[in-house]
């Protein structure tokens, strides 16, 4: 209906020559923060459509009055409100000079004239006149003539204000103001058409009944002139004080606003301050004049606080970042000077000289030579501050501080390398035999050459130390890390250099840190990398590391050029060697590090780790003796585990509950013994590792080895109550529980179908197994289980509980069958023998591959034990089912 609103632009109001006295109705603006006072002007905004309409609809009536009312919510950010307790009811009175339409919005320009109050909401379509008819402008115009003529008689004199006032009067009568693109007011007299113009209902509050609110009566006392003063006074400081009010100041005073009106005064000084909007509806609420002088002159007190405390802090930063700024350009000043009178050098020529003083006495390769200087001739081109002068210099740095060509003097005397050996560790024969072969090979031939050593074994059995011990032995430089949970393939080669943050790879930071070319390098748990498709294969990157044939040209991906690690002595170490890559693995030279006997943790224990604990907990030798019954007690009943680490957990334990008892003078000396261990320590862990003293039919003792140790696998077979299948002629099953994975069910199964063969040949009238369901358990059921090396274990219970005939007491076998009866060699020989030593057994049965592997073994491990080799099973049928025991 009235297409000309919509346009974006600014609407300049025929405003009437003289405000109407008392305009009682009128909309409702509510704004947040800081009420409006009278004689100040304020910028709104509105983009609640009704009241936009309503805003719209009034200009076009020449009535561009409205109330603005403080919310009292801050958070409260609608346009209109709902009720009249959203809102307080005393506000100010504006006319809106400009109203500037943005479609979603509605700018607004109102100066503000007096205060007012809610006295009622009246409907949207209320009319401001109860006749309906518009006021004339010429009748408003002719009031104002009159009202100012009685006022100029009675002053006798034209303020500047009447003379704005005349003027705009004339230039009224000269020319009316018309809005833009605004449709024409309706004649004067006449009634609106409701048909143009149709209020929308809602429940917002859009338009209220007011009424004046006048000040209390006042006498400008001697006291109210000294408020007003102090006032204007503390206003002027203020503005003194913060250069955002002086434009404001100027251009009150050069239209002569700044006068001593005390009501002038008090609405100015609300207006200026940054107070709680509380406390500024408060003195918009104020009547008594005197009062609201006090309440002003309050608040600008504590303005003009805040604002000296703001201008100390801002000189503050103002004084510190100007010393900043002379510092730099004194600096650079001083640099200058020193360059011109030869004292100091350029920036870059300090740099190139420092990278080249590091490669003298250096051995650096010719292309890495010439890559150096390309860099170098690259940087002395670059600027100091881009991005590219940093990165070239980063990369300089790295290639300059590489060792080119130092290699650490290496110990080739034997027995000085043995008597460090034996000095930090006992035992590990074949770890250090490899290390002596290592220096004999060495010493001959007048070189040394890397190697790429595997030390694999259970936990806690010296991997990791030995390997320091081995790097003292030889002299090198020793540095660890570890690839335990390593998925990033940048780890090892580095990262590209033009990548924000790039650094090389874990090999070039050996080198950088040990300062020379042929260190020992461990790689610590090398069976737990970790692998990404995001980021790469970690154990693919050790390739080209750990390969003799490649690493003399290593190529890492952030220096980008050979670097040779060939006389890198590589020890890696790894708990289980299944789970490392084939073409890892076969780079490697793998050395098992088997677990401790007793005899062997006993010594340990006593050489290394009693020492060892003494020095820690800070008490010495003649304060505690554990005797040696203790300690034995301690390794076979709490530390059975293949390794030490337990062990020197407990002994620690043992020494700080010592140290507490020496610290409160409870006792001068701590004797433990077999009898008191329990007291420091706790019960005893492990009672045996035997759980059948008198094994029954179907019961057999199995040997499996773990990443962990070794350890005893119980085998129990049960034969089923029949079922009505079975009754009807059904098939017998074999059903395995325990945790078995696949391929140790696949042996359960090879040993089933032997068993049925074996006994057929032996006792063809025994029908067990035609008859007869089968149930095979392995106790333990939350530990997983898998390897074909309890083949003949099964294959025993089987016949056992066929035979109703337990096996030889005190028996413990490992080996795998095949479908034809032969048993097939098997691992971890070492391990499976201490376990059978410590739960008790007095006979083992192990395949007749595994007998070179025997011999080998200590004998401390071998003695106490009977041992037999077979290759068939029924060599084991007639070791564990004696033919003289059959008979009786």
């Amino acid at each position: 209906d009235n297409p000309s609103w919509q346009g974006s632009q600014s609407q300049y109001l025929p405003t009437p020559l003289t405000v109407p006295d008392y305009f009682p109705r009128v909309p409702v603006l509510a704004v947040n923060r800081n009420p409006v006072f009278p004689k100040f002007s304020k910028m709104l905004e509105i983009k609640d459509p009704e009241l936009m309409e309503l805003l719209r609809r009034k200009v076009r009536l020449n009535q561009p009055y409205a109330g603005v009312f403080l919310k009292k919510s801050d958070s409260n950010e609608a346009d209109c409100v709902t009720s009249l307790d959203d809102i307080y009811k005393i506000g100010t009175f504006v006319q809106i000079a400009e109203l500037q339409d943005m479609k979603t919005k509605v700018r607004l320009i109102v100066n503000c004239h007096r205060r007012i109050k809610i006295t009622e909401v009246l409907p949207e379509d209320a009319e401001p006149f109860p006749t309906g008819a518009v006021p004339s402008l010429k009748t408003v115009q002719e009031k104002n003539d009159s009202k100012r003529k009685m006022k100029r008689r009675k002053n006798g004199k034209n303020n500047n204000e009447n003379e704005e006032e005349k003027t705009e009067i004339t230039e009224a009568e000269e020319k009316p103001i018309e809005p833009l693109n605004t449709p024409t007011p309706p004649p004067m007299g006449e009634k609106i058409d409701e048909s143009v113009v149709k209020p929308v209902s809602s429940n917002k509050i859009l338009m209220v009944e007011t009424e004046n609110v006048k000040d209390q009566s006042y006498e400008y006392s001697d006291q109210m002139k000294a408020t007003t003063a102090a006032v204007v006074e503390t206003i002027r400081d203020i503005i003194s004080l913060n250069p955002i009010y002086r434009e404001n100041l100027a251009y009150m005073i050069q239209h002569n606003r700044f006068n001593d009106n005390p009501v002038y005064i008090s609405d100015l000084g609300a207006q200026l301050t940054a107070a709680e909007s509380s406390d500024l509806q408060s003195v918009l609420e104020e009547l008594d004049v005197s009062e609201r002088l006090h309440m002003v002159l309050t608040l600008l007190k504590k303005e003009f606080e805040r604002n000296k405390l703001q201008k100390k802090i801002g000189e503050e930063v103002e004084e510190k970042v100007r010393k900043q700024h002379r510092d730099f350009i004194l600096r650079e000043q001083l640099k200058l000077i020193k360059k011109e009178l030869g004292m100091e050098k350029d920036d870059k020529d300090a740099i190139e000289e420092k990278f080249r003083a590091r490669l003298e006495g250096l051995e650096v390769p010719d292309p890495i030579m010439e890559v150096i200087n390309e860099e170098l001739t690259k940087l002395s081109i670059l600027d100091n501050h881009s991005s590219e002068f940093s990165v070239t210099r980063n990369y300089l740095d790295w290639l300059t501080v590489l060792p080119w060509g130092k290699f650490t003097e290496e110990n080739l005397e034997l027995t000085k390398a043995k008597e460090i050996l034996e000095e930090d560790h006992y035992g590990m024969k074949d770890v250090k035999d490899r290390i002596m072969e290592f220096i004999a090979v060495s010493q001959l031939k007048g070189s040394t050459q890397g190697k790429i050593l595997c030390f694999q074994g259970p936990p806690g059995v010296g991997k990791t130390s030995i390997a320091k011990s081995i790097a003292r032995a030889l002299g090198r430089e020793y540095y660890r890390f570890s690839v335990g949970g390593m998925y990033d393939v940048s780890e090892i080669k580095g990262h590209r250099r033009t990548y924000v943050g790039a650094m090389p790879g874990k090999m070039i930071q050996c080198l950088k840190k040990t300062k020379s070319m042929n260190p020992l390098v461990l790689i610590d748990e090398v069976d737990k990398i970790g692998s990404n498709r995001l980021h790469g294969d970690p154990a693919a990157a050790l390739l080209e590391l750990l390969d003799p044939e490649q690493n003399a040209n290593f190529l890492d991906h952030f220096l980008d050029v050979p670097i040779d690690v060939s006389k890198v002595l590589f020890i890696s170490t790894a708990n289980d060697i299944g789970t490392i890559p084939d073409p890892l693995l076969d780079r490697m030279e793998v050395i098992e590090v088997s677990g401790y006997i007793a005899d062997e943790k006993f010594q340990i224990a006593q050489r290394y780790l009693v020492p060892q604990a003494e020095t820690n907990s800070g008490i010495k030798k003649e304060q505690v003796n554990i005797y040696d019954d203790a300690l034995k007690t301690l390794i076979h009943s709490y530390c059975r585990e293949s390794g030490v680490r337990n062990l020197q957990k407990h002994i620690e334990k043992i020494y700080r509950k010592c140290a507490l008892s020496i610290a409160k003078k409870e006792m001068e000396k701590v004797e433990v013994s077999d009898n008191t261990l329990k007291k420091f320590i706790g019960l005893p862990i492990f009672q045996t590792d035997r759980m059948y003293d008198v094994t029954p039919p179907g019961v057999v003792t199995g040997l499996a080895w773990t990443g962990y140790g070794g350890t005893t696998l119980y085998l129990e077979c049960v034969k089923l109550p029949p079922v009505k299948d079975q009754e009807k002629g059904g098939a017998p099953t074999l059903s395995v529980t325990g945790n078995m994975a696949k391929v140790m069910e696949e042996s359960s199964k090879i040993g089933y179908t032997y068993s049925k063969t074996l006994l057929n040949e032996i006792d063809p009238d025994n029908e067990f197994f035609q008859t007869s369901s089968i149930h095979l358990h392995s106790p333990e059921g939350a530990t997983p289980k898998d390897g074909p090396s309890a083949g003949i274990a099964i294959t025993t219970a089987l016949m056992s509980l066929a035979m109703n005939r337990p096996c030889r007491q005190e028996v413990a076998m490992t080996g795998e069958i095949t479908l034809t009866g032969k048993v097939l060699a098997i691992g971890g020989l070492k391990e499976k023998l201490l376990a059978a030593k410590r739960a008790g057994m007095k006979c083992v049965l192990i395949p007749e591959e595994n007998r070179s592997k025997f011999e080998d073994l200590d004998e401390a491990v071998k003695s106490d034990l009977e041992v037999h080799f077979v290759k068939h099973y029924k060599e084991v049928f007639d070791i564990v089912f004696p033919k003289e025991e059959a008979q009786s």
